[in-house]
């Protein structure tokens, strides 16, 4: 017996090792698990089930990985899919970054300088990569460490070495953020939270794609994107969105990846956020989103000297 676990031992041991998987060596195979379900829950009746229904059929068919929080504060709605699941955050960080900024200026009684509005608007609205690294340099990993712990955020790692893009995020403290910056609250002071949203209002037009997508006509939509292609896992295309009026009040988030390209990652995001919109705000006019991509590249540039 001791020999036989020890022979079993050294065979799995040899296969961590080597990268592969180890097939029936320890233990029977189990059955393949099924593919985690969208859950919503509602106050308002049947709103739960036509959008676990709507949601479930807008993934029908799609590849890759998908990641789904929705929280609607005037429905008492949420919806989620892969709540921990981890990815790497390109820039959605950006508005962890400027949540950060803000939290400790409040702590310390300061307003943003001139440099920082400069930076902070460049960083949001228009994705600007060198803006980020020059805040996250300024935080450093202390301060950004802290506002995470404020804001509850439990399970986001920021990315080492001033890899920003290479955070750690997870829908559930994604969504947890931007329910902080879209009501009152004690991380973040009012002026912050309308700053934040002002800039994720005026997001350049090529880079409003994603949960703006079917939004309707007579909602404010503020947006935060990412996207960045690595070795494994293909495309990480993700999305943030806030949207207030038509007597809503509601945020979604969706991270993907394993994508064949980008813009099919932008498509499966779109198709949530249209069963989304559409269940949610039902008679509403909606809006035209794009869809192309953006010339830009969300890489996680470490910041320079």
């Amino acid at each position: 017996m001791n020999q036989g676990i020890s022979r079993r031992t050294r065979l799995l041991a040899a296969a961590v090792g080597a990268g592969v998987l180890v097939p029936a060596v320890l233990a029977a195979t189990p059955a393949a698990a099924a593919a985690p379900a969208v859950s919503c829950t509602s106050a308002k009746a049947g709103l739960a089930a036509k959008l676990q229904k709507d949601i479930t059929g807008a993934l029908a068919g799609r590849k890759g990985t998908v990641a789904i929080g929705l929280y609607d504060r005037s429905t008492n709605t949420t919806c989620t899919l892969r709540g921990t699941s981890s990815f790497d955050s390109a820039s959605t960080v950006k508005v962890t970054v400027l949540a950060a900024l803000l939290w400790d200026h409040k702590k310390h009684n300061q307003y943003l300088t001139d440099r920082e509005v400069t930076l902070t608007k460049a960083m949001i609205t228009r994705s600007d990569n060198d803006a980020t690294s020059a805040l996250w340099k300024q935080l450093g990993m202390t301060k950004i460490k802290g506002f995470l712990a404020a804001a509850g955020m439990t399970k986001t790692t920021p990315g080492t070495g001033g890899y920003w893009g290479l955070t750690q995020v997870n829908v559930t403290d994604e969504q947890k953020l931007l329910k902080l910056v879209t009501a009152k609250n004690s991380v973040l002071s009012d002026n912050s939270r309308a700053y934040i949203l002002k800039l994720m209002g005026q997001v350049v037009s090529s880079q409003r794609w994603g949960t703006p997508a079917g939004a309707p006509s007579s909602v404010a939509v503020h947006v935060k994107n990412g996207w960045l292609q690595r070795a494994t896992h293909g495309w990480r295309v993700h999305s943030l969105g806030t949207f207030n009026g038509a007597g809503h009040d509601y945020m979604i988030t969706v991270l993907t990846q394993d994508n064949s390209t980008m813009n099919y990652g932008v498509t499966t995001i779109q198709n949530v956020a249209k069963a989304i919109h559409k269940d949610l705000v039902p008679t509403a006019t909606s809006r035209y989103t794009p869809t192309g991509q953006p010339r830009e590249a969300f890489v996680a540039v470490p910041p320079q000297g």
